[in-house]
């Protein structure tokens, strides 16, 4: 069985779409049981009668949104996230989940359940619907876990995806770009060309050289390798995007002439089923990569079905044995190194 910790105390709708979620994932999936930290009388009222493989375990803290996040996770030692990632670093459970503090699960998962050695900078990591072909997907790192980035840190980016694209996505040779503000190799500020040259050296990735914002969406690459600032930028214009489109065509529907309605009502729903690919309730959340175990933060404002998809996302990725790998794989670099 696979164990799962969630942080049932985390989120704008905690404790109930956390719950509900959990109850929603192990009717999905056979394989998994849950270990809900948090208040055991809130969770246990919202616990139907029946046999699910669920445990709460009771923590008499939560760290709340406006929580300064270091801080937080060292004087809150029985918050729900803390006692969460610590049962992850002990073996307890194979994955972590949280709605809670991003700032905080970042820090209990860089300081409690501890960085892959030779991994500078743990970073988010997610994935996006390639548009031009049906059910594929594409990686972008980082999402927002560091705001800056050195040249190592992208190229340590670069590394995490395209070990994700493998082992989850199922990408035999991943194609990894840099996002940068043209395509020609000369783009970019000090820290991306000096990004380029450490990649286009790096034998384990598939570089294909820089890729624009523009044409991620159309299956420029398979990861998109960025710093977080850039990042988190460039997906929250792309939810953006999507939404307002939609926003856009309902209005055609309502307000416009008849041909107007005529034209949206053709495309309305070819066109909400392609933006629905970006929908975060049903694609799960952002995956802490480059430390021991995994973590993933789903969105703050989570509903029970997000909840639900990122505890599927995190059975996933614990199945791939992808963690496992990226650390092997920088400890031959290391030992490489050394020789």
């Amino acid at each position: 069985m696979i164990k799962i910790a969630v942080d049932a105390m985390g989120g704008d709708h905690a404790p109930q779409a956390i719950v509900e979620g959990a109850l929603a994932a192990v009717q999905t999936y056979s394989d998994i049981e849950i270990l809900l930290y948090g208040d055991q009388d809130q969770i246990q009222d919202l616990l139907p009668e029946g046999d699910y493989p669920i445990e709460i375990v009771h923590c008499s803290e939560k760290i709340a949104g406006d929580d300064e996040p270091v801080r937080a996770i060292r004087r809150k030692k029985d918050a729900s996230m803390v006692v969460a990632a610590k049962a992850v670093k002990k073996g307890q459970a194979d994955a972590m989940v949280s709605a809670g503090n991003t700032g905080a699960l970042l820090a209990a998962g860089t300081l409690l359940v501890g960085r892959i050695k030779g991994i500078d900078r743990p970073a988010l990591l997610g994935t996006l619907p390639n548009l031009r072909e049906s059910g594929e997907s594409f990686v972008l790192v980082d999402m927002g876990a560091n705001a800056d980035a050195k040249a190592k840190q992208l190229w340590e980016n670069a590394l995490m995806g395209n070990q994700y694209a493998k082992d989850v996505l199922g990408k035999s040779q991943p194609r990894v770009g840099l996002l940068n503000n043209g395509s020609e190799d000369t783009k970019g500020n000090k820290v991306t060309k000096e990004a380029f040259g450490l990649l286009s050296q790096e034998e384990q990735i598939h570089f294909i050289g820089n890729v624009e914002s523009r044409d991620i969406l159309a299956g420029a690459c398979d990861v998109v390798v960025s710093d977080g600032f850039t990042g988190n930028a460039v997906l929250k214009a792309i939810e953006g995007t999507a939404k307002e489109i939609l926003t856009l065509v309902s209005h055609s529907l309502k307000s416009g002439n008849l041909k107007t309605k005529l034209g949206a009502l053709l495309i309305k729903n070819s066109l909400k089923e392609t933006l629905g690919q970006f929908d975060i309730e049903s694609v799960g959340g952002a995956t802490l990569f480059g430390v021991k175990a995994p973590v993933i933060k789903c969105h703050g404002n989570a509903s029970a079905k997000t909840v639900a998809a990122t505890i599927g996302q995190a059975r996933q990725i614990v199945k791939s044995g992808t963690y496992d790998s990226l650390a092997q794989q920088i400890a031959n670099k290391e030992s490489q190194a050394e020789d």
